[in-house]
């Protein structure tokens, strides 16, 4: 079994999907790995790390991944990549297929198997190899280094001869993996940290972190969720009330960080333009959601925005931004999964296509687009007469 890791061709990603430990792992089930020369070199590991864990260096792209049983990386490949892979090569990265059915279409025509990391499902046995935790939890710590180092303040009280400083008042939105880490960042930096999230069940893990919980807490607020954990739609009489209390509280900010996003869907807009207007100058507000148009009105995707004193921070990639860390746990995260689809006596893949892990990951297969959220509508006869 080969497993070929080529270089990102993305100019912003500074990534890689395989580290000498992950090198090591898949050489003692048996694989030869072949990187391509200056793949890690973003990331911190160099060809020398590499080969000293057992891989050999590639000059190129295509000799990487040639005759490759299973090729790793981190984004979907480009067009361009695929006619170097050979027919039925499983292909695992984070796809992010949605909006992009051409490229989907693309690789199920090149008769590659895609695998779409991100659509890994939440349950136990494969926590080890959620690459949406893994990386948004890196992206709500960045968001607050970021958001420290765009602030002209500092972040902790210090009490000097000079006079006491005060501590800087940070506002999260949105208490998942990501929210969460942001909130025990800033706490970590010593600011006061408020947050806010639609689910009940956040307000005990906002609280348990030392940040103190914003919402309207009414009957509805308290049957806002499923019993599966996710949120449910709120009445619009619920929605203008906990956007005044929002709005209230925003102006009392030095610093708020967004990071509402459903894969899939457009970014749910949290902040508006009067929000931003109403913070004093020198405030800061992080949009983990640029990508996906935003929770912040007047964000923009790679830039930051000056709004009259007000600074909107748009970085693209967050996880991205620290990536010695962050290919470290999505190398991980991938060789967890790939384990799984080798058989150990042989030391030969041997993917069982009826785990609820595969066929919940499976983009393409066979030279047709199988997942059933991308895969062609069939028409019927009587449909078709209509």
């Amino acid at each position: 079994m080969k497993i070929g890791v080529p270089a990102e061709i993305d100019g912003g990603e500074s990534r890689v999907a395989a580290t000498p430990e992950t090198i090591k792992k898949f050489i003692a089930f048996g694989a030869t790995v072949v990187v391509e020369r200056g793949a890690g070199l973003a990331s911190r590991i160099t060809d020398a790390d590499y080969e000293a864990a057992g891989a050999t260096i590639a000059p190129d792209a295509a000799a990487a991944v040639a005759d490759a049983d299973v090729v790793l990386k981190v984004r979907r490949p480009v067009e361009s990549e695929l006619p170097f892979y050979r027919q039925g090569a499983l292909v695992i990265a984070t796809m992010d297929p949605y909006g992009h059915e051409d490229a989907v279409n693309a690789m199920g025509a090149a008769g590659i198997t895609a695998i779409a990391m991100e659509f890994m499902p939440r349950i136990t046995r494969a926590q080890v190899m959620d690459v949406l935790s893994s990386q948004a939890n890196l992206a709500g710590y960045q968001a607050v280094i970021d958001a420290a180092s765009a602030y002209d303040r500092a972040m902790p009280m210090m009490m000097t001869a000079a006079g006491t400083v005060p501590a800087a008042r940070v506002f999260v939105m949105g208490a998942g993996v990501a929210g969460l880490q942001a909130i025990a960042t800033a706490r970590r930096l010593g600011a006061v940290v408020t947050a806010t999230d639609v689910r009940p069940a956040a307000k005990e893990q906002v609280e348990s972190l030392g940040a103190k919980f914003v919402a309207v807490e009414d009957e509805e607020f308290k049957q806002a969720e499923t019993a599966a954990g996710y949120a449910k739609p709120m009445s619009a009489e619920y929605q203008a009330k906990q956007a005044a209390l929002v709005a209230e509280h925003i102006k009392k900010q030095d610093i708020v960080i967004t990071t509402a996003l459903i894969p899939g869907r457009a970014a749910p807009r949290l902040v508006t333009a009067a929000m931003v207007a109403s913070m004093r100058p020198g405030a800061v507000l992080v949009d983990l959601a640029v990508e996906r148009g935003g929770n912040i009105e007047g964000s923009k995707p790679g830039e930051i925005v000056d709004l009259d004193g007000r600074r909107i921070v748009g970085y693209l990639n967050v996880a991205g931004r620290i990536p010695a860390t962050a290919s470290q746990l999505y190398a991980k995260n991938l060789a967890a999964f790939l384990e799984t689809l080798v058989d150990k006596a042989s030391k030969a893949l041997a993917v069982n296509w009826d785990d609820e892990l595969v066929r919940a990951t499976v983009l393409t297969r066979d030279g047709a687009v199988v997942h059933p959220a991308f895969k062609p509508k069939t028409v019927t006869a009587d449909e078709g007469s209509l």
